[in-house]
């Protein structure tokens, strides 16, 4: 399948390499060039020197942000122009959900299909092929992208065929993830502060009611102050907070924790915390108890 890649971030560049492994003809564009050219290097893609360059039957844009997302597909030389009728663009970034509605009347306007797909995993997941991911949009767009979603993830879900939908579950899920970290945080500084082995807390935990992948990941991170180096920055967090209670404001959902995490990343960032990951949120709680 030919296919154009946008976006060789921590996660778009091992997504990108899975494609190329699994045989298909992948285009890459990245903002600084060096990422897209240890891919020609190394796997053989072909390099865009601009969004417009990397347009293909099959284009997939993994990127940082929606102004990210905004300036590839709407900017100069941008995607939207360059696809042919029919071409799916396949947004697998965290986005907002007006956004992704955005982009779905864009591209239905100018004839082509959208698909919103991001994923669940961090870097390592994303290196090992082991993401998840979740699909919606029209069932033939979907039918044609499962290869793309083969190669990089472990398994698809496909919440309908409204694209927002997948927006709003990967929003709401990094919001549950979240609120994990935040509440570990917390009570691993009680067990620390009561003279308990952090780390035997954590088999404590993870032997009896928490044994979820989020909490033997993130709760080892936090047990061994383990914050650098970053998976997911402490910033990218604060983003995907302030995008779900924007998705709760337009829907009239309260979501009062959001709001409480949105003031801890925002507190962390003002440590000077922004670099690392934002399982960083253990080390927020762990001063503000004195450790």
């Amino acid at each position: 399948m030919e296919i154009g890649f946008l976006g060789l971030g921590n996660m778009g560049l091992p997504m990108a390499r899975n494609l190329l492994k699994a045989g298909h003809a992948v285009t890459v564009y990245n903002r600084t060039p060096a990422k897209a050219e240890e891919l020609h290097r190394d796997g053989g893609a072909r390099v865009a020197r601009t969004p417009a360059e990397a347009a293909a039957p099959v284009a997939v844009t993994m990127l940082a942000d929606d102004a990210a997302v905004e300036a590839v597909v709407f900017g100069e030389n941008g995607l939207l122009a360059a696809l042919p009728k029919g071409a799916i663009h396949v947004s697998m970034s965290t986005i907002s959900v007006a956004l992704s509605r955005r982009l779905a009347s864009a591209h239905a306007a100018a004839g082509q299909r959208y698909v919103a797909a991001p994923v669940f995993g961090r870097p390592d997941a994303a290196a090992a092929g082991k993401l998840f991911v979740v699909a919606a949009g029209a069932a033939d767009a979907l039918a044609t992208c499962r290869p793309v979603f083969d190669a990089v993830g472990q398994k698809t879900f496909e919440p309908g065929d409204d694209p927002a939908a997948a927006n709003v579950v990967k929003l709401s899920g990094n919001f549950l993830i979240a609120a994990a970290i935040e509440s570990m945080g917390e009570a691993f500084a009680l067990a620390r502060k009561s003279g308990i082995d952090p780390r035997q807390y954590l088999d404590i935990l993870t032997g009896t009611l928490f044994g979820a992948p989020v909490y033997r990941n993130y709760g080892g991170m936090i047990a061994e102050e383990r914050y650098a180096p970053p998976g997911f920055k402490l910033p990218l967090g604060l983003k995907d907070v302030r995008l779900v209670l924007a998705a709760g404001d337009a829907a009239g959902v309260p979501m009062p924790v959001a709001s409480l995490l949105h003031d801890r990343f925002l507190a962390g960032i003002g440590r000077g915390y922004g670099d690392l990951d934002w399982s960083a949120l253990g080390k927020i709680a762990a001063n503000d108890s004195g450790l």
